[in-house]
């Protein structure tokens, strides 16, 4: 089997993912362009004492990888210290289940920051937690007071929901995306840190 340094050079560089994305393209090359970030972190990240690599496990598909992806990308640009490389999650499946979530979950979008040496540092996965725990407040709100959601049950797939409820929750989830944005960007910096310096404490 193949080492992870060996399978980390067959990723894919941010460039080259943009340009094979075939959905959601145009969001995420806007979310990129318009993260922002504090300087604070930047120097943090700038100031790291080598480069670190790092896998990013992704689908473009996936609403959480279009929105927090941009942030690892627009960090890993103006710090010039994250080597991303990129891989699909859905065509890499022996990388992903070297790293699922919880040992059992194959979850996007996953960043996994690795030393020099290729000793892992730590791992990210999805969302923040707070934006978790947001949303879901945020979700069982909608469904018990909205009129178009009475006696539809909390965890019916969207797909599979009535028109009207399945185009209201579609609007509500844009707005609460929007709503959230800046704090949401926030967290995910704030959680890559604390991972990055917990991690090279432990490796040093």
């Amino acid at each position: 089997m193949a080492t992870i340094q060996e399978q980390f050079q067959n990723g894919m560089t941010a460039e080259k993912y943009r340009l094979q994305m075939t959905q959601k393209r145009a969001r995420f090359e806007e979310n990129e362009r318009t993260v922002s970030l504090a300087s604070e972190d930047v120097q943090f990240f700038a100031q790291l004492p080598y480069s670190l690599h790092v896998i990013v496990l992704t689908e473009d598909w996936c609403e959480s990888a279009i929105a927090n992806v941009p942030v690892l990308v627009r960090l890993a640009t103006e710090s010039t210290k994250l080597d991303l490389h990129f891989f699909l999650r859905d065509q890499s499946p022996d990388l992903m289940n070297q790293y699922l979530k919880d040992g059992a979950h194959p979850t996007i979008p996953a960043f996994i920051f690795f030393d020099q040496a290729f000793r892992e540092i730590g791992r990210w996965y999805e969302m923040p937690a707070k934006m978790r725990d947001m949303g879901i407040e945020f979700w069982r709100e909608l469904f018990s007071t909205d009129p178009a959601f009475a006696g539809i049950p909390l965890n019916t797939p969207i797909p599979q929901l009535p028109d009207t409820a399945r185009m209201k929750l579609l609007q509500a989830l844009k707005d609460f995306r929007l709503r959230t944005r800046e704090f949401s960007d926030n967290e995910v910096v704030r959680e890559i840190r604390e991972i990055i310096q917990s991690g090279l404490v432990t490796n040093a």
